[in-house]
């Protein structure tokens, strides 16, 4: 997907210019050039103790949630997104952010109910909310999904992973057919192997092809595995839409294997590894 969330840096220049403790303030102040600095721990100590001078800010916390997803500490940060939700139930960019983390958690459900959240207290996100599509996908609301995917399309034309998607909603709701029909036709995605994903999807091409046109040209070993990535987690969705359930687990595994740490798609990956190993009667997974 094209859009991507908000990080650390980019939003500590002027996040908390009006803590509300003089302490406090200096305390986000020397965690953010510690921060900028490389001393990361440092910087987190340092937040810590500005929480502790003004514990009822939840911007201190989601300044440290962004740290620690930063770090990878993926639980620490839904902990403190979880108590900036409670004290400030109201800011959507809380509950857009908790929402992802929840849906890399495997609490598909929870997820879902931010994101809805999230684009009912700020309507200009709806257009860009690939994420909730998605999550909307796993916790079986196709139709939800679906209009997710078709608003995003507005604001973002040409992305294949976005008609990929809405193509897995409707194939799920009307069947294969009428997702083959109904696929968003895009044709300026130039990564790849995107064009082959799309051939694919729409009847006119093969997973041979895809294959091939991720190894096309030798690339280096990263760009390498992020091409054979995408193209394994694709085609396994491809063969979900379709019922083949032996071929979709084999990809999607091969997928997740694939991933790289901090990479959307990646954790997307993952979590549907987990759902594939899971007794039939359990819904949601357990965290990855």
């Amino acid at each position: 997907m094209l859009f991507r969330r908000l990080f650390l840096l980019p939003l500590l220049g002027g996040f908390l210019l009006l803590a509300a403790e003089p302490a406090a303030d200096e305390l986000r102040e020397q965690a953010i050039s510690a921060w900028r600095g490389a001393k990361k721990e440092e910087a987190v100590g340092l937040i810590s103790k500005a929480i502790e001078a003004s514990p009822k800010d939840s911007r201190l916390f989601h300044v440290r949630a962004q740290m620690r997803m930063m770090l990878r500490d993926g639980k620490g940060a839904l902990n403190d997104l979880d108590e900036a939700v409670r004290l400030d139930p109201e800011v959507a960019t809380l509950r857009q952010e908790r929402a992802a983390l929840l849906f890399k958690a495997g609490k598909v459900d929870a997820a879902c109910a931010d994101f809805d959240k999230a684009n009912e207290l700020a309507p200009a996100l709806v257009p860009q909310n690939w994420q909730r599509g998605i999550a909307l996908y796993y916790a079986g609301r196709h139709a939800d999904g679906r209009k997710q995917f078709e608003i995003h399309k507005t604001s973002n034309p040409e992305d294949v992973e976005n008609a990929a998607w809405h193509y897995l909603c409707v194939a799920k709701t009307d069947g294969v057919e009428a997702a083959r029909k109904l696929l968003i036709e895009v044709s300026r995605d130039s990564r790849v192997p995107m064009a082959e994903i799309q051939r694919l999807f729409a009847g006119k091409g093969t997973e041979e092809q895809v294959f091939a046109a991720a190894k096309a040209g030798e690339p280096a070993p990263p760009e390498l595995k992020e091409r054979e990535f995408y193209a394994h987690l694709y085609v396994g969705l491809f063969h979900d839409a379709a019922g083949e359930a032996a071929k979709a687990k084999e990809h999607i595994l091969k997928a997740a294997s694939l991933a790289v740490p901090g990479n959307y798609m990646g954790d997307v990956a993952r979590v549907h590894a987990v759902l594939l190993q899971l007794p039939k009667t359990e819904s949601s997974p357990k965290q990855p």
